[in-house]
């Protein structure tokens, strides 16, 4: 029940600050190149604002998995073979690597905040 909490709480963030507009979005599919770029360009508050907003992505994806795996789990095993659970074991590696290529963009945003001496607390993952 704690997990489903935490989940709901973390997708109910991201809904906030996509409808609030926080500005730039979480984009998984930018170029690492252009992510350095402009990390290196940008202030302190800005670095900790966009590795905020990853770390936010990165969480409601993660529920996202959780959601997807808990329903491969409830398919019965004769059935693990079948259409459905392909689906789902695709959908799952979908958001998996969706997890992996924010989080490499996250730790550009952290790393650069790190080394400019910006305030981490929060952005645990």
């Amino acid at each position: 029940m704690k997990t489903v909490r935490n989940v709901t709480f973390c997708l109910l963030v991201v809904c906030f600050l996509a409808l609030v507009g926080c500005g730039k979005k979480a984009d998984e599919s930018k170029p690492l190149n252009e992510v350095k770029a402009e990390a290196e360009k940008m202030s302190v508050e800005k670095l900790r604002s966009m590795a905020l907003t990853y770390k936010d992505a990165i969480m409601a994806k993660k529920g996202e998995v959780e959601k997807v795996a808990g329903k491969l789990k409830d398919i019965p095993v004769a059935k693990m073979l079948g259409d459905e659970a392909k689906g789902l074991k695709t959908e799952i590696e979908a958001l998996n690597k969706s997890v992996s290529a924010l989080k490499e963009r996250f730790q550009i945003y952290y790393g650069k905040l790190k080394e400019k001496g910006g305030n981490l607390s929060g952005l645990e993952l």
